[in-house]
């Protein structure tokens, strides 16, 4: 398994901007990855589906909590 840090995590740790999810959901796409996109982000239900149901600036909110 791939012990690369996670979007979610290092976007909470500050190394990363909240824009970046685009790259990572791309490289996701192009990649053979077996697990989902969330999973592949790190986000948990909650997260995703706020971010599919409602908006990249719901997740973000979310997401900013954490910080």
């Amino acid at each position: 398994m791939n012990d690369a840090k996670t979007f979610k995590e290092l976007y909470i740790a500050g190394e990363i901007e909240f824009e970046a999810i685009d790259d990572y959901s791309y490289e996701w796409g192009m990649s053979d990855d077996e697990r989902t996109l969330a999973q592949y982000l790190g986000l948990n239900a909650d997260e995703e589906d706020a971010w599919v149901s409602e908006s990249d600036e719901a997740l973000k909110a979310l997401l900013d909590a954490q910080k």
